[in-house]
């Protein structure tokens, strides 16, 4: 019989836990595509996270990010598989097309269709915006700031205030341009400015579920910490993309 020390059994772990948060950086690598998997049993993916889940803290925690991907993520990309089986035409074009032309749905599976692939696309992009390594915008993004939003101080100001001014549940995000111009919206709900055909260069969830665990109420405090998460690196490959044409969610 086979015997195992307690040394052992936590060497081990530490292994697998090393191999999983491994796994989880090369993936990281990869921009989160939004075409159909094909082959993959489903038409809709659950992307997953490009970090660990405690990597975010001690602004986001763990059990907020566990629980905001593969709970309520995960929610929206289960119920989209599940209307795909009686109204494929849902999985049929790229999503952000299908947000853009939501008169083209069925009426009966309308509304949930727009709730559901609304929640998919904003929270696939709001896990590739952040990161544990925070940092400030520089180069083009800057520049665009600047110019647009009256500087990083205020924009961020503005931001804030956009977020914070959201009844309810929603988002807040920054719309990009063809030409790199850049503007702020907050939405209800999981509707994104990719319904009116625009482009999110990137955005922030105001839901309670991404942040109640560690704020509770203080929505404000959740929006100001949120900033020391920001990838600016992620989002000046897409300002680029989105400049280039080729930025869909």
């Amino acid at each position: 019989m086979t015997t195992f020390s307690r040394r052992s059994l936590l060497v081990a772990a530490a292994g697998a836990t090393a191999f999983a948060a491994a796994s989880r950086a090369a993936i990281a690598q990869q921009s989160y595509n939004n075409a159909n998997a094909a082959g993959a049993g489903a038409p809709f993916v659950l992307p997953p996270l490009p970090y660990a889940v405690n990597a975010l803290e001690p602004h986001i925690d763990a059990q907020t990010i566990e629980l905001h991907h593969d709970k309520h993520h995960a929610s929206y990309v289960n119920n989209l598989n599940e209307i795909a089986k009686t109204t494929p035409q849902i999985a049929e074009q790229p999503m952000e097309y299908v947000l853009a032309h939501l008169n083209h749905v069925p009426d009966d599976v309308r509304t949930t269709v727009r709730n559901n692939l609304g929640g998919h696309v904003n929270h696939s992009m709001y896990w590739l915006v952040m990161s544990g390594n925070g940092g400030k915008p520089d180069g083009e993004v800057l520049q665009a700031i600047n110019r647009d939003l009256g500087g990083l101080e205020k924009f961020q100001t503005d931001f804030n205030a956009a977020g914070g001014g959201v009844f309810g549940s929603g988002w807040v995000f920054v719309t990009i341009s063809a030409k790199g111009t850049l503007a702020i919206e907050a939405r209800s709900n999981q509707d994104t400015p990719l319904m009116d055909g625009k482009r999110v260069l990137f955005g922030n969830d105001v839901w309670e579920h991404s942040y109640y665990l560690r704020y509770q109420n203080r929505r404000p405090d959740y929006l100001k910490a949120w900033w020391n998460l920001v990838n600016w690196q992620k989002i000046a490959e897409r300002y680029d993309a989105a400049k280039h044409g080729t930025l869909t969610i």
